[in-house]
């Protein structure tokens, strides 16, 4: 079963940059889809970008514009660019990937962007 492992989170200022990292455990040239949620305190989970095999992605409203998700399929690993960031991006952010029936998660990394 395909882990993944978060990372890259961190403290920064309102209108700095982030990347984030998710490291999977075996190939990802196969899944069907890989993004990224975030949950912030007292809230629920919601999507921030979620990319698929084919090439399609979808960014919530909120984040367009400001952040970019890319996948390096050599190395395993998805990527969030976070740009332009403000404080009420301040969530943990969570690794997703989904393959036919299974869905995997990350441990989550927290972003902290303060005003």
């Amino acid at each position: 079963q395909v882990q993944l492992v978060e990372s890259g989170g961190g403290l920064v200022q309102a209108g700095g940059s982030l990347r984030l990292s998710c490291a999977a455990s075996e190939s990802i040239f196969s899944i069907s889809a890989m993004g990224w949620y975030r949950q912030a305190p007292g809230k629920q989970r919601d999507l921030v970008a979620l990319g698929t095999r084919g090439g399609n992605i979808d960014y919530a409203d909120s984040v367009k514009g400001r952040f970019t998700i890319s996948r390096d399929n050599a190395k395993n690993t998805l990527y969030l660019q976070m740009n332009s960031l403000k404080p009420e991006d301040t969530a943990i952010y969570y690794c997703y990937a989904k393959q036919g029936p299974w869905i995997r998660w990350g441990q989550g990394t927290q972003v902290t962007v303060s005003s």
